[in-house]
């Protein structure tokens, strides 16, 4: 995966955000469609809370990254989708964030999208992301760049 923030862009974000991200050659695209704060239980987590809603979105996120044999490196794009958007709500939120991913936080090409209501009226956090899986050709180069030692299989 090859992340960039041209000079010519912002780089106040950077720790969060790339302004590019480029799947690598051989690749396929997964969707992740947009998770919201409902558990593998169907139960929702997090009631009214932003915070706890978006961190069970992540985990979802992390579920379903795990089940492509993928991680955040591979990630291209993640769009977070917040009802009653407030600039309060935004280290909260990345807060959760890292609750889940930790220092693996998913640098990728990022939009933040305050919205007035989601499919049901008690999701307040949707979190969708695009990511690059099935890579063959040059994947074990680029896989050594990343890790420093060649590995075979799975996700880069």
């Amino acid at each position: 995966m090859e992340k960039l923030n041209p000079v010519e862009l912002t780089q106040a974000f950077s720790h969060l955000i790339a302004q590019i991200a480029v799947g690598p050659p051989g690749a396929r695209l997964a969707a992740i469609s947009g998770q919201v704060a409902i558990d593998a239980s169907s139960a929702l987590v997090g009631g009214a809370d932003h915070a706890a809603q978006a961190r069970q979105c992540f985990t979802n996120i992390r579920a379903a990254l795990a089940a492509l044999n993928a991680s955040t490196h591979d990630m291209l794009q993640m769009r977070i989708h917040v009802v009653g958007h407030r600039p309060d709500l935004v280290p909260l939120i990345f807060a959760a964030g890292h609750d889940v991913f930790g220092e693996d936080w998913p640098v990728c090409a990022s939009t933040w999208i305050g919205v007035e209501t989601l499919a049901m009226p008690e999701w307040l956090v949707e979190i969708d992301a695009l990511v690059s899986v099935g890579c063959t050709g040059l994947c074990p180069v680029l896989r050594w760049r990343r890790l420093g030692r060649f590995e075979l299989g799975g996700a880069l």
